[in-house]
C-alpha cells in the first residue's frame, strides 16, 4: 500500500463548504504502509489520492498511528487537534499526480516551502488554474464572494479587517519559516517557494513558487515560476529570469553555482556554473552572442540557448558596437559572507 505523502492539518471554508485554503505543519513524504493502513482503518481509506474531511474524535486514533510510527511532531498536532473548533483535512496521495483538489495542492507547494521536496521534482501541472483568488488578511483567508461582508462585519465591531492581498498563493511564511533564511519583504515570497538555507531575499527580491535556491544566495532580483537557482550563485537588484508561466515556455531556466546575474540583467536560458551576466544586459535563448578567444578576436557567432548549461563564461554587451560579446569569466564570483550570515 505504498504512498508518495499525506499530511493532517487545518483547513478554512467557504460559506458553500468548500475548502478554499489549507495549512499542513508536518507532512510526510513515503510514508510507511504500516501508517498507512492504520489511517486507513480511521478515515475508511481504500485506494488514490483522496483527502477526508476529519473529526475531532478521530484525532486520537490519528495520533496513535503517527506515534506507532515514530512520526512524533505529526502526532503531537493531531493530538492537539482534537481540542481544535478548526475544520480539519487529512490528505493522503498514493501518487505524485495532478494535483485535483485545493487540499492536494496546498499539501503539494508546502512540501516544497519545507524543502521536503525540490521544485521541478513533484507533479504540480495544472495547479495555477485549480486554485482561486482569496483575500489573505489578518483574520486568516476569506473567499473573494464573502469579502465585503466580512469587512463590514469588523467595522460594526470596531476592527478593521486588513487585507494584505488578493491572490492565488499566500506567502511562504505563514505557513512555514525555513531555518537559515533571511527575508526582508516577506510578502514577496510566495507559498511553494524553496528557499535554501543560506538564502537571503532583500526588499525588492522575488521568489515564486516551484522555484528558489538551493543554497547560499543573495536575491535582489526576480526568481520566476520554475526556475531554480543554484548554492553560491546572486541575482543582482532589479534583475529578472524568465519563468516557464509568461515567456519561458516549456524551457526550464536555471543558474548554476556561483553565478552572477548583474544588476538588472536578465536570463531567459539555462546557465551554468560560475557564469556572469553583467549589469543591465538581458540575455534571451535566441541572442546572437559573439564567442571570443582568449586574445579578444571573435571566433564564431551562436545563439544564447547553444551555451545552455556550460561553466565559465561572462556575458558583456560591447559599448562601442552594441554587440553581446561571451568570453571565459576569469573570476569567480565571491559571495560577501557578512551579508549572506543569517543570524
Amino acid at each position: 500500500m505504498a504512498s508518495f505523502a499525506l499530511a493532517l492539518g487545518t483547513a478554512t471554508k467557504n460559506k458553500d463548504g468548500k475548502i478554499i485554503e489549507a495549512f499542513f505543519p508536518t507532512p510526510t513524504l513515503n510514508p510507511s504502509d504500516s501508517l498507512i493502513v492504520a489511517l486507513a482503518d480511521v478515515v475508511k481509506y481504500e485506494e488514490g489520492n483522496q483527502f477526508f474531511n476529519v473529526e475531532a474524535s478521530q484525532c486520537d486514533a490519528i495520533s496513535a498511528a503517527f506515534s506507532e510510527a515514530d512520526q512524533q511532531l505529526a502526532a503531537s498536532f493531531a493530538a492537539k487537534a482534537a481540542t481544535s473548533n478548526q475544520p480539519l483535512v487529512l490528505v493522503i496521495l498514493a501518487n505524485d499526480e495532478k494535483p485535483a483538489s485545493i487540499a492536494e495542492g496546498f499539501l503539494k507547494l508546502q512540501l516544497i516551502s519545507q524543502r521536503l521536496a525540490k521544485p521541478h521534482t513533484i507533479v504540480l501541472d495544472g495547479i495555477f488554474g485549480l486554485l482561486h483568488n482569496i483575500a489573505w488578511t489578518n483574520q486568516g483567508p476569506i473567499d473573494l464572494p464573502e469579502l465585503a461582508e466580512r469587512q463590514i462585519e469588523a467595522r460594526l465591531a470596531g476592527e478593521t479587517l486588513t487585507v494584505d492581498c488578493v491572490d492565488k498563493f499566500p506567502k511562504m511564511v505563514d505557513y512555514v519559516v525555513p531555518a537559515g533564511v533571511r527575508i526582508a519583504d516577506t510578502a514577496r515570497v510566495r507559498l511553494g517557494a524553496h528557499v535554501g538555507e543560506g538564502t537571503t531575499v532583500m526588499h525588492e527580491g522575488f521568489i515564486n513558487f516551484n522555484a528558489g535556491t538551493e543554497g547560499v544566495s543573495m536575491v535582489e532580483g526576480r526568481i520566476s515560476a520554475g526556475v531554480m537557482v543554484g548554492n553560491g550563485s546572486d541575482i543582482g537588484g532589479g534583475a529578472s529570469i524568465m519563468g516557464t508561466l509568461s515567456g519561458g515556455g516549456q524551457l526550464v531556466i536555471s543558474i548554476g553555482e556561483n553565478s552572477l546575474l548583474g544588476a538588472n540583467a536578465g536570463l531567459g536560458f539555462p546557465l551554468g556554473n560560475r557564469c556572469t551576466i553583467e549589469s543591465g544586459l538581458y540575455v534571451t535563448a535566441g541572442t546572437k552572442v559573439s564567442m571570443l578567444d582568449a586574445g579578444g578576436a571573435e571566433v564564431e557567432t551562436v545563439k544564447a540557448r547553444d551555451l545552455a548549461g556550460k561553466s565559465d563564461l561572462l556575458f558583456r554587451r560591447n559599448s562601442l558596437t552594441g554587440k553581446i560579446e561571451c568570453l571565459t569569466n576569469k573570476s569567480a564570483v565571491e559571495l560577501n559572507a557578512e551579508l549572506h550570515a543569517n543570524n
